[in-house]
């Protein structure tokens, strides 16, 4: 055959298409807290290869951007016979849902599936976007905002009025951890991570000095960059102890302390606080001896100051050793445990 005859050859006709073949529904679903339009490569394929693609809501976040990426979406609303009809012949028709979905049209397929008198086009549900890990914060800033504005006891709070809770959700998560028991450690969690939301969502309303949370994360994403130079830099820190010489190394340049003692809150239970102090002096190098005082304190003192060297936290002991004292009482009432 010369070329002349291979150019003049008509092109066979397409294939007619086959009226029987049940097509395919695909709900394209997508993450309210991913940007509208960060679609995943599968979602843009099935997209532009789609016999038809439908929304409801002409308002819908995602489609300016499907139809500058070239998708042609119309709006329209149908029920599920007109779904299953427009999928006739092997067609593909995608659903773009708007909130949490259409429940009059799903009810429809799954009455018409359930009949057994209906060929059921392909159901399929395609995420076009996933949550990234953290996205769930997103949710508890936006309610965290919404009940300030809104709840008379919690548009009221201060971060003065709100101190003794913080300091009993810290107290209740350590009994958590003590405890083992999972589910209440998640409880307690989100309880300490609501006073640090709470907290940061009044410091938003400062006339003078205000600041986010999303402040707070930055400087603590900041400040755990600078202490870990063994992560994110050139340092090295092969153990436990290198890694603590580094923090304590980077905290001094940070704060420029006058003292090893500066920054130790006070207020914490005596012997962590006793502990804390001991562990400066010794990781400082300040020569300086216990003092040789007489009396409970100072014995205490001693005590705190020995577990610390020998690495033991003296308030999670004797709180383990007071946990044991209890049960013991417990069994000599006879109380259940």
């Amino acid at each position: 055959m010369n070329s002349h005859a291979a150019a003049s050859t008509p092109e066979p006709a397409p294939e007619p298409a086959d009226e029987t073949a049940v097509g395919r529904i695909v709900l394209l679903t997508a993450s309210h807290r991913v940007a509208p339009g960060l679609l995943s490569w599968p979602a843009w394929q099935t997209l532009h290869a789609a016999d038809r693609v439908l929304c409801a809501d002409p308002e819908h976040p995602q489609l300016p951007y499907l139809r500058e990426a070239g998708v042609e979406v119309a709006i329209d609303s149908p029920d599920a016979q007109d779904l299953v009809d427009a999928c006739a012949g092997g067609r593909t028709v995608v659903l773009i849902p708007a909130g949490e979905g259409d429940r009059r049209l799903t009810d429809g397929l799954a009455r018409m599936a359930g009949s057994g008198r209906v060929a059921m086009p392909d159901l399929e549900l395609l995420p076009g976007s996933y949550d990234l890990p953290g996205a769930r914060l997103l949710d508890l800033v936006q309610v965290m905002d919404r009940v300030r504005r809104e709840c008379p006891w919690t548009s009221r709070q201060t971060h003065e009025g709100l101190v003794k809770y913080a300091t009993e959700e810290a107290y209740e998560l350590v009994e958590a951890i003590e405890g083992g028991d999972r589910e209440e450690l998640r409880e307690e969690l989100g309880d300490v991570l609501l006073q640090v939301v709470f907290h940061a969502r009044i410091a938003e309303e400062h006339p003078e000095e205000p600041f986010s949370v999303d402040d707070v994360a930055g400087s603590l994403v900041e400040k755990l960059i600078h202490r870990h130079p063994h992560v994110f830099g050139d340092a090295e820190a092969r153990t436990a102890e290198d890694v603590a010489v580094h923090w304590q190394r980077t905290k001094a340049v940070e704060k420029q302390r006058e003292s090893v003692t500066d920054g130790i809150p006070l207020g914490q239970p005596g012997l962590a606080l006793a502990a804390k102090l001991a562990g400066r002096v010794r990781a400082g190098g300040v020569a300086v001896e216990l003092p040789d005082g007489e009396g409970i304190g100072y014995e205490l003192l001693r005590m705190a100051a020995r577990a610390e060297a020998a690495g033991v936290d003296p308030e999670t002991a004797l709180r383990a050793a007071a946990r044991a004292y209890r049960d013991a009482i417990r069994a000599a009432e006879g109380v259940g445990a």
